[in-house]
């Protein structure tokens, strides 16, 4: 089965005649040409022990300056990139105390800042490095500086800093790490709430940054308005570094396309996901009919039941009979494993699920967008790092999906320098208390007191002592319900005062006076159900699904018309950038689509943004 209905054009893209050879290759990919996915380009970080060569760019060198303390500064350096802070104080205690050269107090300052983060005092870090942000300093080192402060204020969640500190390095940064710097000050700006926007951009005295600020507000509009300023502001900021390319692939909206085409949606319709399917299809009609509803040009839409051909692969074969410029879905693992193994894909596919490998085909691209728990983890761990813990436990529900999940924060956890205190997992309620109990090192505590009392042959008062070297713990849980179990029980076993990170999954989108037992869980959550659509959410609510995964699902249709009516902009590969219902979402290298979530907490048993 499939209904016709009318869609907005797909934006062609701009052909600039500056275009790098990596960006070529993503282009032929994404519109049928074949080819192996682009690399993403480095992205800003603190920079590695090795001294930096310059680029000749500019007179400005990033090499560090000599020091006849050369062997004891890299060591100290090595020890911190592998997150030792201890071994790393041990090498500078070999530094005199008196009689260093400015430019080796300075280093020796910056390395004791990194040391005071890796140990969680992000506030003492963040002191140590103003103090060394003075007149003069050697180029490489304020680099250094700059880079390492920025890197705690994006952790830590304040965008609006993080973007304007971006700029000032910017400013003077080389060809090699220019782009990555951009770039982050776009994400950065992308993930500041438009209120804050407003509110800089009367007080900024600097031009670029005041370009900055005007162009992400002009972002902040509708398709239609968002064309016509996007001409002008290019027109009056020339000169400005983020005028050619525009940030976020924003280019590709200046090239409306002159071709029709039709989009097939092959959705589950029937059968045991029907209402899932209904669900996403909700949501993408639902934002189709908005933007429709601004005069905006159309294109034709097909929908299509999978459940009544034989395999996804008929159903494509079908959107390709009906002559489909693109193809959005299908739902399922099985049916994307399907397409997977296509040897030709004449049309883009803009799955709406995620598998691992996809098998290289002829012709076009296959780009997943989906809820993959995997997302959240990440964009947790990064939460519960950047609020200063470093050393957590985790509980996970026994099982793939929690064996999954637990993997892909231990990666993402790891790679920020934080450790694993303990880990435990549960299958049923009840092993909920016993799980607890494990991980918080109870049973130690108590086999402790039990081995005293048979030593010395007195029954002594006890009260157990929960394990002291954790800052945080990591609930993964499944559901509400299990979570609304779990985390009272951490109260009651003395470790109500460690802060609880969670993924949105605790959440069902319902409002429920139980989930006052969730209170003061910080999680992640999709700007969808904190708020960030309030018209197309409103839109939906006379529909007749019922559960909160589906809401999410209505998320997931929204974005895929998002992603589907922006595809050209994936040209811009790891720069492509847009403010999703699920997450600020970004193309990865493999042509996932990666979703960053919005902090949040439950404050009186109610969901609210952070």
């Amino acid at each position: 089965m499939w209904v016709k209905h009318n869609m907005r054009e797909i934006h062609s893209s701009q052909r600039s005649q500056v275009r790098v050879l990596t960006l070529l290759l993503l282009t032929l990919l994404l519109w049928g040409c074949g080819g192996n996915p682009q690399k993403n380009e480095p992205q800003p970080k603190t920079p590695a022990p090795e001294e930096q060569q310059p680029i000749q760019q500019s007179e400005i060198s990033l090499t560090l300056p000599h020091s006849q303390f050369s062997a004891v500064l890299n060591s100290a350096e090595q020890s911190l990139a592998e997150f030792d802070w201890m071994q790393a104080s041990v090498a500078l205690q070999e530094m005199p105390v008196d009689g260093l050269s400015s430019n080796d107090d300075t280093y020796v300052g910056y390395l004791q800042a990194r040391i005071a983060y890796i140990r969680g005092d992000q506030l003492q870090a963040l002191e140590q490095l103003e103090q060394l942000d003075y007149p003069g300093i050697n180029p490489a080192l304020h680099y250094r500086i700059l880079s390492f402060k920025h890197y705690i204020l994006e952790t830590q969640g304040d965008s609006l800093a993080s973007a304007q500190l971006a700029d000032q390095i910017l400013r003077g940064t080389q060809a090699d790490t220019a782009a990555a710097w951009k770039r982050s000050v776009w994400q950065n700006l992308e993930r500041t709430d438009k209120q804050q926007l407003l509110t800089a951009f009367p007080n900024a005295a600097d031009p670029q940054w005041r370009g900055w600020l005007a162009l992400a507000l002009i972002n902040r509009q509708t398709d239609s308005e968002m064309q016509r300023e996007l001409v002008q502001w290019r027109t009056e900021n020339p000169g400005h570094p983020a005028a050619n390319p525009l940030p976020g692939g924003l280019d590709y909206l200046l090239a409306p396309s002159t071709q029709n085409g039709k989009v097939a949606l092959i959705l589950p319709l029937s059968g045991q996901l029907a209402q899932a399917g209904k669900a996403v299809l909700d949501g993408f009609l639902a934002a189709h009919y908005a933007d429709d509803s601004t005069g905006q040009a159309t294109n034709e839409l097909l929908v299509i039941d999978v459940g009544e051909f034989p395999s996804a692969s008929n159903a494509y074969d079908e959107a390709l009979r009906e002559e489909a410029s693109i193809v959005v879905g299908p739902l399922s693992k099985e049916a994307l494993a399907d397409l997977a193994t296509r040897p030709e894909r004449p049309i883009p596919i803009l799955a709406l699920n995620r598998i691992d490998p996809i098998l290289p085909a002829q012709g076009s691209a296959l780009v997943q967008l989906s809820l993959a728990p995997e997302d959240e983890a990440i964009s947790v761990a990064e939460l519960a790092f950047g609020r200063g813990a470093r050393r957590a436990i985790i509980i996970t529900p026994a099982g793939d999906w929690g064996s999954k999940v637990e993997t892909a924060l231990r990666e993402r956890w790891g790679s920020l320098g934080g450790t694993i205190a303990s880990n435990t997992t549960y299958s049923t309620y009840d092993d909920y208390s016993s799980s607890v109990t494990s991980a918080l090192a109870l049973d130690t505590s108590e086999q402790r007191a039990s081995d005293l009392r048979t030593a010395i042959g007195i029954n002594i008062e006890f009260t157990p002592r929960r394990r002291q070297d954790a800052d945080a713990i990591f609930l993964l849980s499944h559901n509400g319900a299990e979570a609304r179990s779990i985390r009272p029980l951490l109260a009651f076993h003395y470790a109500g005062d460690l802060p609880v990170y969670a993924i949105s999954n605790i959440y069902n989108g319902i409002p429920d006076e139980r989930n006052q037992d969730l209170n003061g869980i910080q999680l992640v959550e999709t700007p969808w159900l904190l708020g960030a659509n309030p018209d197309l959410l409103a839109a939906l609510a006379t529909g007749d699904a019922k559960s909160g995964n589906y809401t999410r699902l209505n998320a997931l249709g929204a974005d895929a018309y998002l992603v589907q009516s922006n595809f050209l902009r994936l040209q811009s590969g790891a720069d492509a950038l847009m403010r999703g219902n699920t997450g600020l979402l970004t193309l990865d290298p493999t042509l996932s689509i990666k979703r960053q979530l919005s902090p949040a907490t439950f404050d009186a048993g109610v969901l609210k943004a952070q």
